[in-house]
């Protein structure tokens, strides 16, 4: 009697809330708005976005008065003298806070990426202020168009999947965005330092469920654009060299629609009602993630758990750190022939192909103020 009476309840608040995002529920089945322009997209993620924001606030309402003294107001920001520098990001630090502040104020979700992190803040040495983020964490295991890119069989994968990082966050924050640095963190994510700083962090570590000792060799980066198709990443070029190759779209499966204030009453009937699947034991006890506490729920209520498929595709690209890369990912060369790339190199790039360019032609960074990106105001 119990599970219909909260079973009822919650499944009527699913409802409306898919609802109230935008999502048309029809026949048992989930579907996005038929118009999924890019601010169509941010639209149906606005609610997530909200929710993580308020959660925020406990932890990082008393410290957003000097966390906004790292954001640059347009005059602060003199481009001939921009000098972009990666900052690994490490537990308890200020750095920590500023990565979570920023990656508040993008457009979707932003997780806190699984299993293996590595983050990296890119700040202008010319005045100390922010230009962007980059955060790695652990891929998928199965994600057709990257596998398919790859060519590897299952076997290969799990042999290799250690060498690959996914890329959960990625851009460049207002007054830089208007300076196309969208682009110069994308670029800096395929630098020399973060392949160095994964092999500091990661070599010689033993996994959890393998006891394989890690080698510290990041092979390759996978990201998904956030809103459709990619204009920061399409025709990304280093030189001759195509950083960012796309190789298909993700079939918009994922849990953000869920991740509005529901999850907390989902996980609570979950642990009431339901029992999590068999796992690796070194894994520990409980539900494996997020996914199966939502689905395990879903089929409870009666609905369907193919309602984790919001229908919101996204673009793969991978970014090859070797010129061997796909080669040695499917255990055909040992050895990587690494492509080097400094963050002076990639720079220099950048700027004289993109950024001084628009500079020259667009000064809406110049009428950016720091204190618009404030997120809270005082009671």
């Amino acid at each position: 009697m119990k599970l219909r009476s909260d079973g009822a309840e919650l499944r009527d608040r699913i409802i409306r809330s898919l609802r109230a995002q935008g999502f048309r529920v029809r026949d048992g089945a989930i579907l996005p708005p038929k118009e999924l322009s890019k601010e169509r997209i941010r639209e149906l993620h606005k609610t997530a976005v909200e929710h993580r924001i308020e959660r925020a606030r406990d932890s990082l309402f008393r410290a957003e008065k000097d966390l906004l003294r790292y954001i640059a107001s347009g005059h602060e920001v003199v481009p001939s003298r921009i000098s972009p520098r990666l900052v690994e990001v490490l537990p308890g630090s200020e750095e920590e806070l500023l990565f979570r502040y920023a990656s508040l104020h993008w457009s979707i979700p932003v997780s806190s990426g699984y299993g293996r992190r590595l983050r990296f803040l890119v700040l202008d040495d010319h005045n100390g202020k922010l230009i962007g983020l980059i955060g790695l964490g652990d891929p998928v295991f199965s994600l057709q168009p990257r596998d398919a890119w790859i060519g590897w069989t299952s076997s290969e994968r799990k042999k290799r999947l250690a060498n690959v990082m996914d890329a959960f966050v990625l851009g460049a924050v207002p007054p830089y965005s208007f300076l196309l640095c969208g682009k110069l963190v994308a670029m800096l994510a395929a630098s020399d330092t973060v392949r160095r700083a994964f092999r500091r962090k990661y070599g010689g570590v033993r996994s959890v469920i393998r006891r394989k000792v890690h080698d510290g060799r990041l092979a390759l980066i996978t990201t998904t654009s956030a809103l459709g198709r990619s204009s920061v990443y399409n025709r990304l070029r280093l030189g001759d060299r195509l950083l960012y190759q796309s190789v298909g779209f993700t079939k918009g499966f994922g849990e953000f629609h869920f991740s509005n204030g529901l999850y907390g009453a989902i996980t609570e009937f979950v642990e009431k009602h339901c029992e999590p699947t068999a796992k690796q034991e070194r894994w520990g006890v409980g539900f494996r993630n997020r996914r199966e506490v939502i689905r395990k729920c879903l089929r409870a209520l009666g609905l369907s758990s193919d309602w984790l498929y919001h229908g919101i595709k996204r673009e793969v690209f991978v970014i090859p750190l070797a010129r061997n890369c796909r080669e040695f990912l499917r255990g055909e060369h040992s050895r990587l022939q690494w492509y080097h790339h400094s963050e002076a190199q990639i720079f220099e790039y950048f700027r004289d192909r993109w950024m001084l360019p628009r500079a020259g032609r667009d000064q809406r960074y110049r009428t950016f103020e720091a204190e618009s990106y404030r997120l809270w105001r005082a009671p």
